[in-house]
């Protein structure tokens, strides 16, 4: 609804103004003044759409009072209505932008009409914003999706270049990765972001990537405890969805995040759910905290080795005894005795996973790490227990290359399904994270991305081979909800659907015509 100030000294002639928007049935909040002393002292304190003002009046003129007006709110409507002795004045304030004149007696079918024009110019302009801004978002989300998959700084400058500038991405200092077991965005995600700012203090940008997976990105505007923080986004997205979300959360240092960089960092991160399926939230190590973080992140190390070992992963094994190595090299604070319990526990574990057990062979190991005088040497023990192991059951490349391609296959089949991680896994008789692990090993992107690029591309070669309803499309690359498909459709192709089926017809007719 408008919101209009009506200016005029005389009692009779404001009544008789709010009486005529009555009579004519036209809705809006009106509000009065005396004169433009009293008018300024309201406009100071609060912002109307239109000003209707009487030229001549004590204190301040209508004049004056337009000049002032029009400084403190530019795009304000204004409408004089006065007397034919005063037209002069009325060609004078036309270039404080004066909407319309009216002459008094004001004539209702005249003031009707020009008050008709400026309310369909505020709904022309307000509708103009919207749509504005709604592209400037679209485009903004966009330009951070492509920044996320890695798009290098000089694709996104010249599509910066065609669109606008880019400088925003590097106005943020911390990212959340958010990611859910199935398909929550496709399903329950429609105002997400929207309903999880109205419960978090913290301003964030909010960015779907996927149908399960999704990050917060966040600036300097307030100060904040990013453990803080991540725990309260757990808490609503459960009270809210009824749904069980993983959280990584990346660093919150003085420069920017590079967005890609810490995006693969959290995806990586969150592979730990796999080898901590009670934990809900894994943070990013601070380097001030870093000394404080080595018990955690070794223990973690250690359950990742188990875990290894359980699925007989040797590549990862290795990657992860490395790093447990490095983190207890010149670490002077845990005792010997700690460190060859620790070691003795893992060979005895790798001797157990072993096809032909020799018990007498794994107490050897055991006893060869209780004796090693130095901490190089219980390393070499671990290293010839891996070896055999390796030996025993590395993985062939094309076995593994096969499974790969196996699960491939099967989304290329079936991308207009319900497709979930754990669904896939089936397929190869794999527990979901490790498929999720080696998938990207293997192809270097993970699963929701892979499904999500060929979903757009299937989308995309329909809409310009087709007649097929956009309606139809969503659902025939697997988006039930076809309002998230346009969204995700968007910020992938930087267009809507509609529009990009559009450009090509327009592109077809014009080659015809060639």
């Amino acid at each position: 609804m408008a919101r209009i100030l009506v200016v005029d000294d005389e009692t009779i002639e404001r009544k008789g103004m709010r009486f005529l928007f009555q009579k004519l049935g036209i809705s809006a909040e009106i509000f009065e003044a005396a004169n433009g002393v009293k008018a300024l002292e309201f406009l100071k304190g609060q912002e109307v759409d239109v000003l209707i003002t009487d030229i001549k009046m004590p204190f301040m003129d209508g004049m004056e009072l337009i000049e002032n007006a029009a400084s403190l709110y530019p795009s304000m409507k204004i409408i004089i209505y006065s007397g034919y002795g005063e037209f002069e004045y009325a060609k004078k304030a036309m270039r404080y932008h004066v909407s319309r004149y009216i002459l008094k007696p004001v004539d209702p079918a005249e003031f009707e009409n020009v008050v008709g024009e400026v309310l369909q110019e505020l709904e022309d302009e307000k509708l103009e914003k919207e749509l504005r801004e709604e592209s400037i978002h679209f485009y903004k989300e966009h330009i951070l999706l492509q920044a996320i998959n890695g798009v290098p700084m000089e694709e996104l400058a010249s599509l910066g270049e065609k669109w606008g500038r880019i400088d925003f991405l590097h106005q943020y200092y911390c990212m959340i990765l958010l990611e859910f077991d199935q398909a929550f965005f496709g399903k329950k995600g429609d105002g997400f972001g929207r309903q999880l700012s109205e419960k978090i203090s913290v301003p964030f940008q909010y960015l779907n990537l996927n149908q399960e997976q999704g990050v917060l990105l966040f600036g300097r505007e307030r100060e904040f405890d990013k453990m803080e923080v991540a725990q309260r986004v757990e808490e609503e997205i459960f009270r809210i969805y009824e749904e069980k979300c993983f959280l990584a959360v990346s660093e919150c240092g003085a420069e920017p995040i590079l967005l890609w960089e810490t995006y693969e960092a959290l995806e990586k991160l969150m592979e730990n759910k796999f080898y901590l399926p009670d934990s809900r939230i894994f943070f990013e190590r601070e380097e001030q905290g870093e000394t404080a973080g080595l018990s955690v992140e070794k223990d973690l190390l250690v359950k990742q080795i188990g875990q290894d070992i359980k699925m007989r992963d040797v590549l990862a094994l290795r990657e992860h005894f490395d790093s447990l190595c490095e983190k207890y090299r010149g670490e002077m604070a845990v005792s010997q005795s700690y460190v060859k319990f620790v070691f003795s526990g893992i060979i005895k574990e790798i001797y157990d996973m072993l096809p032909d057990k020799d018990q007498l062979e794994a107490s050897r190991a055991v006893d060869d790490v209780y004796c090693a005088d130095d901490l190089s040497r219980v390393m070499d023990i671990l290293g010839e227990g891996i070896g055999q192991m390796e030996r025993a059951f590395a993985a062939k490349p094309q076995m593994m290359h096969r499974e790969i391609g196996t699960v491939k296959q099967y989304i290329y089949a079936n991308y207009d399904k319900d497709l979930s991680v754990d669904l896939l896994a089936e397929q190869v008789f794999m527990a979901p994270s490790y498929l999720s692990h080696i998938f990207k090993k293997e192809t270097g992107q993970n699963l929701s991305k892979f499904i999500k690029s060929l979903r757009m591309e299937k989308a995309k070669e329909m809409l310009t081979d087709s007649h097929k309803k956009i309606v139809n499309i969503s659902y025939d690359v697997g988006y039930p909800n076809v309002s998230y498909f346009c969204q995700s459709f968007r910020e992938y192709y930087g267009v809507s659907p509609q529009r990009y089926r559009n450009q090509g017809e327009v592109n077809e007719v014009s080659q015809a015509k060639v």
